[in-house]
C-alpha cells in the first residue's frame, strides 16, 4: 500500500469545509525542562475530541453515491467509532458501529450521540472487527478501516501539513502508534516536505508488538486484554502490510513508555497546558521527556513537536491517572511504617510530617495484621511533597524518630 503527498493534499482540501486547523503552540514550560524548543498538536482539541476524525471524513467523504447508499461500517474501540460517526452524520450516510464491549462507556455515548447504531461485540477489539466484518458482508455496507485504507491514512496526514506550516523548520516529531495509520500519513508528508525531519514512533510497554518488530525483536501478541492507561493505543494484532509498506520506510525510531510515565504526562500537560490528555495522547510528550530509552537523544535538533492525538479518557479513572502520576513525578507519596503501639506514637509522627512541611493526605492504621508482633502497629501514610528528595527527607526523619520504614 502507498500513499502521496499529493494524496494528503486532496485530503486537506477534502476536510477543509469540515474541520477546522488545530493549533501548534510552543511550550515554554517544556522547552525550558529540555533544553530546546518543544512545540505541542493539540489535536485533543479536534472535532470528536481526536484525530480519527479526519482519516474517517476523508474515506466517507470520498464515497460514490452508490456507495453512500449502502452505508458505512467501522469498529473501535472509541475515537475511530465517534469519528466514523461524526463523518457519517455530516454525510448523510448511515453508520453501524462495533465496539468491544468493554469499552469505556463515554465513548459508546458519544458514538450514539453522533448517530451511529452501535454494535457490542467480545472482549477484544479483534473480536469486534471481525464482527464489523460480518455485518460488510451481509448487508454490503462500506467497512472503514482505522488504518489500513490509503484514504484513511492521508486523512490523518493532514496534520503534518499544519504543522509544517507552523514550524517549517521542524527537526523531530513524536508521534503515538497503535495500528499505524497515523504515523504512516505523517511520516509520508513529513519527509516529502521536509526529508531531514526524525519521525519516532511511541508506544505504551504494555502494548509494544509495533516496536519490537520494527527492532527485528520476535512478538507474541498477548493472550490477554493488555492494561494500559494508552487504549487508545492498546492495538494486539500488528499489521504487517503497515509495518513494511510504510513504518519501516518511514519512520526514524520506535520506543516505549511505562504507564508511569504516561501518567505523569498527562499530569504535566493538565497543569502546565490546561489541557486534559488521553493516554495515547500523552505518550509522546512521556518519550520526549523520558529520553533515556531513545537512541536519537542527540539528534531531536533544535525544534521537536509532540503530537497530543487525542484527549477522549474516561472520566472514571481520571482520579486514578491523577494519582498515579504525582506519585510517579515525585509529588505524591505512600510510606508504610511500623511503629510500637503506644499512646503518642501516631502523633510522634504526625509532627515529623508537619516539622518536614509534607502535606498528609491519607492514614491508615492497623494493629491486627499477622505480621505484626503484640506491640507493634503499621502506619500507611499517603503525603503530599515537592519532589522525590523531599519524599527521601521524610523517610529519613521518621526514621531518626525511630519508625521502621517498609519498603
Amino acid at each position: 500500500m502507498k500513499i502521496s503527498l499529493k494524496d494528503i493534499q486532496e485530503a486537506r482540501e477534502r476536510l477543509r469545509p469540515f474541520l477546522a486547523a488545530t493549533e501548534t503552540d510552543l511550550s515554554h514550560s517544556a522547552s525550558q525542562l529540555l533544553g530546546l524548543s518543544v512545540y505541542f498538536k493539540y489535536e485533543n482539541l479536534q472535532r470528536t475530541g481526536s484525530f480519527k476524525i479526519r482519516g474517517a471524513a476523508n474515506k466517507i467523504l470520498s464515497l460514490t453515491a452508490e456507495e453512500i447508499k449502502r452505508g458505512v461500517v467501522a469498529s473501535s474501540a472509541g475515537n475511530h467509532a465517534q469519528g466514523v460517526a461524526l463523518s457519517a452524520q455530516l454525510a448523510g450516510v448511515k453508520a453501524t458501529i462495533v465496539m468491544p464491549e468493554n469499552a469505556s462507556l463515554n465513548k459508546i455515548a458519544a458514538t450514539r450521540g453522533y448517530g451511529a447504531e452501535v454494535v457490542l461485540h467480545g472482549d477484544f477489539y479483534e473480536e469486534a472487527y471481525a464482527h464489523a466484518r460480518e455485518i460488510e458482508k451481509k448487508t454490503g455496507a462500506i467497512f472503514v478501516h482505522p488504518y489500513e485504507d490509503p484514504l484513511v491514512i492521508a486523512g490523518q496526514g493532514t496534520i503534518a501539513l499544519e504543522i509544517l506550516e507552523a514550524i517549517p523548520d521542524l527537526d523531530s516529531i513524536f508521534v503515538a502508534v497503535g495500528g499505524g495509520g497515523l504515523i504512516a500519513g505523517i511520516a509520508t508528508a513529513i519527509k516529502a516536505l521536509r526529508p531531514s525531519c526524525r519521525v519516532i514512533g511511541v508506544q505504551a510497554a504494555a502494548t509494544s508488538g509495533m516496536t519490537q518488530l520494527f527492532h527485528g525483536e520476535k512478538y507474541e501478541p498477548p493472550a490477554a486484554r493488555a492494561s494500559t492507561i494508552a487504549d487508545g493505543i492498546a492495538v494486539k494484532s500488528v499489521s504487517s502490510m503497515m509495518l513494511k509498506d510504510l513504518i519501516t520506510p518511514l519512520v526514524d525510531e520506535m520506543v516505549t513508555v511505562s504507564e508511569d510515565e504516561i501518567a505523569a504526562s498527562i499530569v504535566y500537560l493538565l497543569e502546565r497546558t490546561k489541557n486534559l490528555v488521553e493516554g495515547a495522547g500523552a505518550a509522546p510528550v512521556a518519550a520526549l521527556i523520558n529520553r533515556k530509552n531513545l537512541s536519537l537523544n542527540n539528534g531531536l535538533g533544535n525544534k521537536t513537536c509532540a503530537l497530543l492525538c487525542g484527549g477522549n479518557i474516561d472520566l472514571n479513572v481520571i482520579a486514578k491517572v491523577v494519582e498515579r502520576g504525582l506519585i510517579s513525578n515525585g509529588r505524591m507519596a505512600e510510606i508504610s511504617v511500623i511503629v510500637d503501639d503506644q499512646p503518642g506514637s501516631l502523633f510522634r509522627l504526625t509532627q515529623v510530617f508537619a516539622q518536614e512541611k509534607a502535606n498528609i493526605l491519607e492514614v491508615r492504621h492497623d494493629r491486627v495484621e499477622r505480621k505484626l508482633s503484640l506491640r507493634e502497629a503499621k502506619v500507611d501514610f499517603i503525603i503530599e511533597v515537592t519532589d522525590h528528595q523531599h519524599g527521601e527527607r521524610v523517610r529519613r526523619a521518621l526514621a531518626a524518630a525511630g519508625a521502621r520504614i517498609l519498603e
